[in-house]
């Protein structure tokens, strides 16, 4: 999930602006430590053992297979980003692989996601407002769908062949 963030600077007095300023993944870099420490804060003790699995609601394949899943943020490509690390028993089908997906992104974008982004996050200058989604053209995708490239995916689908 690409990270961004509003950041609301201090002034000279000590007060917050009240015009936020809007970052990115890349220049949340520098905050993953804080970041990461407020996700942690912000899970219930109901999630200890399940994560945002414990919110599903739905016992099928999905429930069974995905024994937890928890936000977190992970540096890729010079830049921070959201993470939602999945525990999976087994292999999910491209069924289900699509309802965690939209599970994880209604977590993302209103459920989990829209009360941790309503918590600010102290950092030096300010406080922070991070946001798990960004509400343009936006998807949960897989790893491999985010960072692999096009050769590589093409190669995986063709079961590790290339052509010739």
């Amino acid at each position: 999930m690409p990270l961004t963030a509003d950041f609301y600077p201090r002034d000279e007095w000590g007060e917050l602006s009240e015009d936020g300023e809007a970052w990115d993944g890349r220049t949340l870099l520098d905050y993953e430590d804080s970041i990461l420490a407020a996700l942690m804060k912000e899970r219930m003790p109901e999630e200890k053992e399940r994560g945002l699995m414990h919110w599903y609601g739905e016992q099928d394949s999905v429930d069974a297979k995905v024994r937890s899943a928890e936000f977190t943020v992970e540096v890729r490509d010079g830049q921070l980003w959201g993470v939602a690390e999945c525990r999976v028993m087994g292999e999910l089908s491209p069924e289900e692989l699509d309802r965690l997906k939209n599970y994880l992104s209604g977590q993302a974008a209103d459920g989990w996601g829209e009360g941790f982004e309503r918590r600010e996050i102290q950092v030096d200058g300010g406080e922070l407002y991070v946001h798990l989604w960004v509400p343009d053209n936006w998807s949960i995708q897989t790893e491999q769908e985010q960072f692999d490239s096009a050769e590589q995916q093409v190669q995986r689908e063709m079961g590790g062949m290339t052509l010739g």
